[in-house]
């Protein structure tokens, strides 16, 4: 029988490279397809937040299946209004739109801020990622995945991260909204200075632009806060969410504050927020409100066992600059039981389950500094 790397090769379009095979799933641990066990700081790149296969969310997935599993936004669904409720709640914003990932989610936002602008020209950040769909690869930076696209029909320009006045200078009157991650993920954990947010918020008033907050890595309790925005002393207009909300079940969305809304027929999904999506976001949303006044607290044990890394963490959002040494560090983990991610070429990123516990995290930072000084 063809091994599964055999039909991947086959059959699959080589789009990702892939080291291993993980076949099981408990808490903070995966399995792979020859028995080992590793401790997970990867966590599905921040989508496992409540740990793998937690029981209540795996209960509600189950008991929702036996239920019903799809019925389309033609009708009200199951647990939808419900869940919006919670996240709107939380956000303290205004009203909810279901997507089915991250960046379907920064493209409804996209739409939303020119449909309610009328403008169309829009501003992000250099290294800043929100996404591989058309609309939301046209605000992501990385040149080596976006160019080959162009044009992608929104036009966006880059401004330096956390540099104001270079932000300033490239708002006008034309832009529909600046468009930012609160702390950037897929670039290494890259916390901005303080003062950055709100200075956002002020020139997007200026100009009449949107603010729309990236928060599909750094939301659901990632940063110890349901939202980082949160971290701050001011409101986005939009905010995208995907990631955590679900454990693993792919779901997404966007919050607008009061006023900002689709009306009928501006937006829809055949799948978004359908019933075993929402069971799964409201057994999440309770784990998580559980576990969220705990995950500063895990965020400063990993920065105090890893401080001669120099480590910038924000939470459980955790990462350091080990230069060319990085894939060195993670495959050093990997042979010792610990599944780490490079990001941006030269930072670890440690993104574990909010429900990691305390002799997990202080094992992880052993493996890692010990992986620090042999590499």
């Amino acid at each position: 029988m063809p091994s599964t790397k055999d039909l991947d090769q086959k059959y699959y379009m080589p789009a990702f490279g892939r080291n291993m095979e993980i076949v099981r799933g408990k808490g903070s641990h995966v399995w792979d397809s020859t028995g080992n066990k590793y401790l997970d700081l990867v966590a599905g790149i921040a989508v496992c937040s409540t740990g793998h296969c937690h029981p209540a969310v795996t209960a509600a997935i189950c008991k929702q299946a036996q239920m019903l599993i799809h019925c389309s936004n033609l009708y009200y669904v199951p647990g939808q209004a419900e869940l919006a409720a919670k996240l709107s709640k939380v956000s303290e914003l205004g009203k909810v739109f279901f997507s089915n990932s991250g960046a379907e989610a920064n493209d409804a936002a996209i739409k939303l801020a020119i449909r309610h602008t009328g403008r169309h020209e829009f501003v992000s950040f250099e290294h800043d990622f929100h996404g591989r769909t058309v609309g939301s690869l046209a605000c992501t930076h990385k040149p080596a995945i976006r160019e080959p696209f162009e044009p992608l029909g929104v036009p966006c320009k880059f401004s330096p991260y956390g540099d104001l006045e270079a932000l300033k200078s490239v708002v006008t009157k034309k832009t529909a909204a600046v468009i930012f991650e609160p702390i950037q993920g897929e670039t290494g954990v890259i916390i901005p200075p303080e003062d950055f947010i709100p200075g956002i918020r002020d020139i997007c008033d200026d100009a009449g632009a949107l603010m729309v907050c990236d928060e599909v890595q750094t939301g659901m309790g990632r940063t110890g806060k349901w939202f980082a925005f949160q971290h701050s002393s001011v409101k986005p207009d939009i905010i995208s969410f995907a990631k955590g909300v679900a454990s693993g079940i792919p779901m997404g969305g966007i919050i607008a504050r009061d006023g900002l809304e689709f009306t009928a027929g501006e937006h829809g999904s055949t799948f978004a927020g359908g019933p075993i999506a929402c069971a799964a976001g409201l057994a999440t949303f309770d784990v998580i409100k559980s576990a969220l006044p705990r995950v500063a607290a895990k965020g400063e044990r990993f920065r105090t066992g890893l401080a001669g890394l120099n480590p910038r963490a924000r939470g459980l959002m955790v990462g350091f600059t080990a230069g060319e040494k990085a894939p060195a560090i993670a495959e050093y983990c990997r042979e010792h039981g610990l599944l780490i991610n490079v990001a941006g070429g030269v930072n670890v990123r440690l993104v574990p389950p909010l429900i990691i516990e305390n002799r997990e995290i202080d094992q992880a930072v052993g493996i890692i500094n010990e992986a620090a000084d042999s590499v």
